[in-house]
């Protein structure tokens, strides 16, 4: 069903299928189908290997910047080598534990698909890992190199060093890079391990950052913007000979006009209502003037498209750009855009093409994301953009009130994700619930029944009353009441957010509804998604199956409370748990009795450390720590130490 390659992967896959080294920037930069098929491709021709000293080891590593990464692009191997020879990929991610580093083997694997940190602890132990690699791809490049530059660079250390025998000389040797932003490395990667790369940059904001454009931003008032904008012009006099002035509106661009021509400045200017065209623009514009004169164009952004022009040398921002606009403009510079394989932009202090922004307090608009821009592009920010996005981002925290706290705050103490969720404390959402009051009374150890695994850190269950608990006799009860067939009422009109009994297996649970979906016209029942009041999970069930619940046995609040063990997260700058270590978790823990001290408790969450399972000694009617779930965690060798979790909590 695939219709042909998009815009980037037009201009990415032809130079990978030839074996050229390659770097790509684009929007869709974390697709793996821009270099997946070529890859392949190139893979068929055996012959090209012929060389290569006979030992085990790939053909081709692809790095990627997590473990989840990893298993989509694993997934998307195996799918798409059934078009190709047997190449038997490997997903390798390993923890600290050396025993498993010691026992993978890698016999007849053409493409091994890892992580920086799991293919150094391997290499550990297979010093031959990179004999016959040619080709090395690095996938989400940016996030590689923010979140394991010293590992990256160790590695392409390796496989550098490995390709200089003579041996390699008839081989192919390839490195791939693709991600959706410039980084600084890239220039280091370019100049110091690849061969006259392919460089393909689709995002305009990202090719003005290798293009090493200047980027100034001179905050001013409303009024003053046009004071500002002719110092700026008289600041370029001698340096720069065509001028952009970017306006957002044509009496904007009447007014600049006659400003520049009030202060014997020669302007032309262009916008929908103007009554010259686009070629007499055109032909003053690109008109051969004496040195250190300046042309200056006022045009507004609709005309942008239509003039084509790519050879000025200055774009001034006097209406604050939104970035999709801010990208469009910088375009009109491409010509001047300096040159990384030539060398020209590694020296910071020469730069052809300049960008200014007149940053008034009317910008406040757009202030983040041209803030963000400006931070990955290096450039010098003014304390006034600062202030400007501070009360933008307080702004939008404040919208989120009314979400959910952040999974991950609650979780590791941070947050490293453009995340939807609330940051901060909401007092009318977060004040502890009905369940938690038996942690107030018996401060200190609980005892806990973990009955649904999130994550390795994250589960849902109840507190238990070791003296009389009251849902023990609560779920009799209602177990009990629905054994008699007559009390085994289906709900005929599904309500949102009322209580209902459920039967699962031989058990019957309370739940409650929290989404209906709309009805179907073929279909006599509803799809309804459910909560287990007293366990977190949640399902699909069909309307049908719903019971009626007696108001009595809805008067025991939901017994189920959110549990977060404190003081672990995943190794290797993980933003999430590896299955591997959630599976172990689950079934070390689900079921089974535990003894916790909470830290702390919000809204339906407790906190935990430690959290210890104990085992019942019935005969001598005591009880024994069988283990600790935090240092489990970490004997998986895929949890690390987390001393910040407690104090950020604690801050927040």
């Amino acid at each position: 069903k695939f219709l042909g390659p998009n815009f980037t992967e037009s201009y990415c896959w032809p130079p990978i299928a030839r074996g050229c080294d390659v770097v790509a920037i684009s929007d869709q930069g974390n697709d793996p189908f821009l270099y997946i098929p070529p890859v392949l491709t190139f893979l068929q021709s055996g012959s090209c290997y012929k060389a290569l000293p006979n030992r085990n080891g790939p053909l081709a590593l692809i790095l990627c910047p997590g473990w989840k990464k990893a298993q989509l692009v694993f997934e998307l191997l195996k799918t798409y080598e059934r078009c190709s020879r047997q190449l038997h990929p490997m997903l390798i991610i390993l923890g600290q534990n050396k025993e498993e580093a010691r026992s993978v083997k890698i016999r007849g694997c053409q493409v091994i698909v890892t992580t920086p940190y799991s293919l150094l602890r391997l290499f550990e132990h297979q010093s031959l890992l990179f004999c016959r690699l040619c080709h090395l791809v690095l996938d989400e490049f940016e996030v590689l190199f923010s979140d394991a530059t010293e590992q990256v660079f160790a590695i392409l250390d390796c496989y550098k060093k490995a390709n200089i025998t003579e041996e390699w000389e008839y081989s192919p040797h390839q490195i791939i890079a693709v991600g959706t932003h410039w980084n600084k490395h890239i220039a280091h990667l370019i100049k110091e391990f690849m061969n006259d790369p392919y460089i393909v940059i689709t995002t305009m904001e990202e090719a003005s950052i290798y293009g090493n454009v200047q980027q100034v931003v001179r905050p001013c008032t409303n009024s003053e913007r046009t004071a500002v904008l002719l110092k700026v012009l008289d600041f370029t006099h001698n340096h720069l000979q065509k001028v952009l002035v970017f306006t957002n509106s044509v009496n904007e661009a009447e007014m600049v006009h006659k400003a520049l021509k009030s202060n014997s400045i020669f302007s032309l200017q262009i916008h929908k209502e103007s009554e010259f065209n686009f070629k007499y623009i055109l032909e003053q514009w690109t008109k051969k003037y004496s040195s250190g004169t300046p042309v200056v164009l006022v045009l507004t952004d609709d005309c942008m498209q239509s003039l084509g022009i790519t050879d000025a040398t200055c774009v001034i921002h006097f209406s604050f750009p939104s970035p999709r606009i801010f990208g469009q403009r910088l375009h009109s510079m491409s010509d001047n855009f300096c040159n990384v394989i030539k060398g020209s932009s590694v020296d910071k202090e020469y730069t052809k093409a300049r960008s200014v922004i007149l940053l008034t307090e009317n910008s406040a608009c757009h202030a983040l994301g041209i803030l963000r821009y400006l931070q990955h592009a290096e450039a010098e920010i003014p304390p006034e953009l600062h202030d400007f996005t501070s009360k933008t981002l307080e702004a939008e925290e404040d919208k989120k009130f009314s979400r959910p706290l952040c999974a991950y705050l609650k979780t590791f103490g941070i947050c490293k994700t453009v995340c939807p969720d609330r940051h901060q404390i909401n007092l009318q959402i977060d004040v502890p619930q009905n369940v938690l009051d038996k942690i107030i009374r018996t401060p200190g150890c609980v005892t806990i029944l973990p009955l649904h695994i999130v994550n390795a850190t994250n589960y849902f269950g109840r507190i238990v009353d070791k003296q009389k608990d009251q849902y023990t006799i609560l779920a009799e009860e209602i177990n009990e009441y629905f054994k008699e067939p007559s009390n085994k009422i289906s709900v005929k009109n599904v309500e949102k957010l009322a209580f209902y009994g459920l039967c699962e297996k031989t058990l019957f649970h309370r739940v409650q509804v929290i989404e209906i979906s709309p009805k179907e016209e073929e279909k006599l029942f509803l799809n309804v998604k459910i909560k287990y009041i007293d366990e977190g999970r949640t399902s699909q069930v069909k309307s049908y199956q719903l019971l009626h619940l007696p108001a009595r046995f809805q008067c025991l609040p939901p017994q189920a409370v959110e549990f977060v063990v404190c003081r672990v997260k995943p190794i290797d700058n993980e933003i999430e748990w590896n299955p591997k270590v959630t599976h172990y978790i689950h079934h070390k823990i689900k079921g089974k009795l535990h003894e916790a001290k909470i830290v702390y408790t919000l809204g339906n969450t407790a906190w935990v450390d430690p959290m210890v399972g104990v085992e019942l000694l019935s005969d001598l009617k005591m009880s024994v720590n069988e283990y600790n779930v935090r240092s489990e965690i970490l004997s998986t060798g895929l949890g690390t130490d987390n001393p910040e979790h407690v104090t950020q909590l604690q801050k927040l």
